[in-house]
């Protein structure tokens, strides 16, 4: 048991503490809280702080004075028209991992994070809006939530645990994450008009490539940025799992681990 043990030591490695995985995940968490739903007065005003924008800034991250030098109730109108322009309308580009894989919400991708987040224990509370469990929001959220079990796992000694969620965190980037994200964040720099979406899309797709290298996990971009995507031919309909009823619960708005 203790050569086992030591052996998992040795696969972590020595420079990561709970605290980098922290970081890690509140990161995660900054840009879950861009795609979710429309940015809140909160999320904005912790956004908008002269911290925030200076480490913001040494990210590369620079916006527009249509951030910086409106008050608060201007940005939340604009960010609000700008985001049903972008998620919600015909023509738009939904951050759906379905949608942007399948050209379709429901298919695959949904039904494989839902059985994921069913064996993590990881749920969702009802939001303002419904929404899809492959949504990338969701997703990062997801993440999150892994890296802060796997900092809890580290403080604890747990080793076993924490090498398990490493595992967890690859496979979800391998399996999901890595194969629409960076495309996806190509096409949304391209279709932002306000520098609020324009820069957290040169963001998330800076931030696929750092963690994609940090986990050294080498899956193909299969969204590709591409404006159009081909629907699939349905092959779910419904999850063979799930008791049929009148109704169709296809999600919520905030993650919860």
């Amino acid at each position: 048991m203790q050569e086992q043990t030591a052996a998992v030591a040795e696969s972590i490695d020595s420079a990561q503490s709970a605290s980098d995985l922290r970081a890690r995940a509140s990161f995660y968490h900054l840009l879950a809280g861009a795609f979710v739903e429309e940015p809140g007065t909160d999320y904005l005003n912790a956004l908008r702080t002269p911290g925030a924008l200076a480490a913001l800034t040494e990210l590369g991250v620079l916006f527009d004075e249509d951030v910086t030098r409106v008050s608060l109730a201007e940005l939340q109108e604009a960010l609000a028209y700008e985001y049903v322009a972008l998620f919600a309308s015909p023509g738009g580009c939904p951050p759906v991992e379905s949608a942007r894989l399948a050209g379709r919400f429901q298919q695959e991708p949904y039904h494989a994070v839902k059985a994921i987040y069913q064996r993590a224990g990881f749920v969702l509370q009802q939001g303002r809006f419904a929404i899809f469990e492959d949504q990338l929001g969701i997703e990062l959220s997801f993440v999150a939530a892994l890296l802060e079990r796997q900092a809890a796992a580290l403080e604890n000694g747990d080793l076993t645990a924490h090498a398990r969620l490493e595992k967890e965190i690859k496979r979800f980037w391998a399996l999901h994450l890595g194969r629409w994200m960076r495309g996806y964040a190509s096409l949304l720099e391209r279709a932002s008009e306000h520098s609020f979406y324009r820069e957290f899309a040169r963001l998330l797709g800076a931030f696929a490539d750092d963690e994609l290298t940090l986990l050294q996990v080498r899956v193909d971009d299969i969204d590709g940025g591409r404006e159009v995507v081909p629907k699939s031919e349905v092959s779910v309909l419904f999850n063979p799992d799930e008791p049929v009823c009148n109704g169709c619960e296809h999600g919520s708005g905030k993650a919860v681990a």
